[in-house]
């Protein structure tokens, strides 16, 4: 991890002259989930390739900017579209926006993403809030000579996701009659989905979705001392004994059909936060 300091000093010279504001919280926009960003009070829109050591977003759905502006009533920036280890990117590579938010001044992560349901109480369209998660992706972003000026060599991980971030995530969802449950997220590296096989193996370890982002993210960010809230929208049903093809049309329009609940979601959450300032 030895350099990434300099790279995120880097990256801040490129953003600060566009918007100097202090940020309050960060947020990636997973699959299909980009348009939450059409509702923040956007000061700034850069493009990834404007900004250093930022990776370039292939992912379908994925828009490549970072937006900087307020949403509901909280200083923030988002990642419209976030990077994965399938498109060949490095674990610190797809993490170093989280470092540059938190040296804008992040103290929350909201991290949401689209996901395949393992849990048969789940369907499709469901918001899930993460409890916890399981990583099964065959690499670590802290891997390496520590920085201690990034975190601590070894980050507890007891509590990734924060307690109170779910409650309060999990009581606007009642409060806006969207179903919410509290699960297990579990991160494989893809790009293939899984076999019955593995979807079986998955369950029987506590998952309850599965997906190829997240963990890396709040990895970082708890190395950090961010706070994390963690949300993902079940694009899919995995269910071994009655699985069928997956169509990628489908799964982006299932996550576009969710926005709307995961906005309020997020906006109720963003709304705690600035009031405990």
């Amino acid at each position: 991890m030895l350099g990434i300091r300099k790279q995120v000093q880097e990256a801040l010279e490129a953003i600060r002259p566009q918007w100097a504001e202090p940020v309050r919280a960060g947020l990636i926009l997973g699959t299909g989930l980009g348009s939450l960003a059409g509702e923040i009070e956007t000061e700034a829109e850069i493009p990834y390739e404007e900004i250093p050591h930022f990776p370039r977003s292939t992912a379908v759905g994925h828009a490549g900017r970072l937006v900087c502006g307020r949403l509901c009533g909280l200083p923030i920036v988002a990642m419209q579209g976030r990077f994965h280890a399938y498109e060949g990117y490095s674990y610190q590579q797809i993490t170093f926006p989280v470092r540059v938010m938190k040296a804008l001044g992040a103290e929350l992560l909201v991290v949401s993403n689209a996901c395949g349901g393992l849990n048969p109480q789940y369907a499709a369209g469901d918001i899930m809030v993460i409890e916890d998660h399981i990583n099964l992706m065959n690499g670590n972003p802290l891997i390496g000579i520590n920085d201690d000026e990034l975190g601590p060599r070894f980050p507890d991980m007891s509590q990734p996701y924060d307690r109170e971030l779910i409650d309060v995530a999990l009581r606007v969802a009642r409060r806006h009659d969207i179903v919410a449950h509290k699960g297990v997220y579990v991160a494989v590296t893809g790009p293939n989905l899984e076999t019955r096989a593995e979807y079986r193996f998955l369950r029987l370890i506590g998952a309850d979705a599965v997906g190829m982002s997240t963990v890396p993210e709040v990895l970082v960010a708890v190395h950090g001392g961010m706070r994390c809230l963690g949300l993902s929208v079940v694009t899919d049903m995995c269910l071994p004994d009655a699985l069928k093809p997956v169509d990628v049309e489908e799964i982006l329009a299932v996550a576009a059909q969710a926005e709307p609940k995961l906005r309020q979601i997020v906006c109720g959450a963003l709304e705690y936060e600035a009031g405990r300032s």
